[in-house]
């Protein structure tokens, strides 16, 4: 699944080229997780003005109302002046004069929703319960750590959750988690705050050091260019199960919490 790297780094490759384009058409193929909500023809003779992410949501601004994007699964987005034919798997045409935003998904969880405002109920039904955005400056340590004295589940599940902050899915959770030397299986509450501090610091590294590597190419995705990430070849601990930690050389252990699977070093995390 596409997570707040890969869905940055697809908001980057395409947001400046899009941005003041004019819509010329919005072609939906085969329906998608919710309805798009409003005529197509509504949005056409708009013009993008700003393309923004929320969690793993992409937000196209128009002049009137928004539309609001999700890769789902297994989705990934092309801007190009033009495309080719829409095959089976090609969801969404936005077409506009500065080229075509394709959406293709092969599983169709993906969504393209219309919502009057961001403050609408439409938008927040898909917005209204996401946590804190890690990478814009909002992220307060202090308050990271209260909100975990709160929860008693494991902290890995916590992290997914996506209610304190959002976008922490499950590479960079193991990615984190190792980075601050904390066990996935630790209970959330008794993390104490200086610990708290570094998993604080470790998610801001971890998700940005993806986002400049282009994301995680670990089946098919790529950038609305068409471009593969790369911060799969220095994962610390996610996929690595078996394999010697690159600090201990302690073989990495693998175990599934909540239907994922888990990466982490018993001897590094502690709990």
């Amino acid at each position: 699944m596409p997570e707040l790297p890969e869905v940055e780094v697809t908001r980057i490759s395409f947001a400046e080229r899009i941005a003041g384009a004019r819509i010329e058409a919005l072609r939906m193929g085969k329906p998608l997780r919710w309805p798009l909500g409003v005529d197509a023809q509504a949005v056409c003779g708009q013009h993008v003005r700003a393309v923004r992410r929320r969690g793993k949501y992409l937000l196209l601004d128009l002049d009137d109302g928004l539309l609001l994007l999700h890769l789902g699964m297994s989705g990934s987005l092309n801007f190009a002046p033009q495309q080719p034919p829409a095959g089976a798997h090609d969801h969404m045409d936005l077409v506009t004069d500065r080229g075509t935003l394709r959406l293709h998904d092969p599983r169709r969880f993906g969504a393209v929703v219309w919502a009057p405002s961001e403050d609408s109920p439409q938008a927040r039904k898909l917005l209204g319960h996401l946590g804190v955005e890690p990478l814009n400056g909002g992220f307060d340590a202090m308050a990271f750590h209260a909100a975990l004295r709160k929860r008693s589940a494991p902290v890995k599940q916590v992290l997914l959750a996506g209610d304190i902050v959002v976008g922490v899915g499950n590479i960079y959770a193991s990615e984190a988690l190792f980075l601050a030397g904390i066990r996935p299986m630790l209970a959330a509450s008794k993390i104490s705050r200086p610990r708290a501090l570094r998993l604080h610091a470790a998610i801001i590294d971890v998700l940005s050091r993806a986002v400049r590597q282009g994301g995680s190419s670990l089946r098919d995705f790529v950038s609305a260019e068409g471009k593969t990430g790369y911060f799969q070849l220095e994962a610390a601990v996610y996929g690595r199960a078996g394999q010697p930690c690159r600090v201990c050389t302690t073989p990495i252990r693998s175990m599934v919490q909540g239907q994922r699977t888990t990466f982490y070093c018993p001897t590094c995390q502690k709990n």
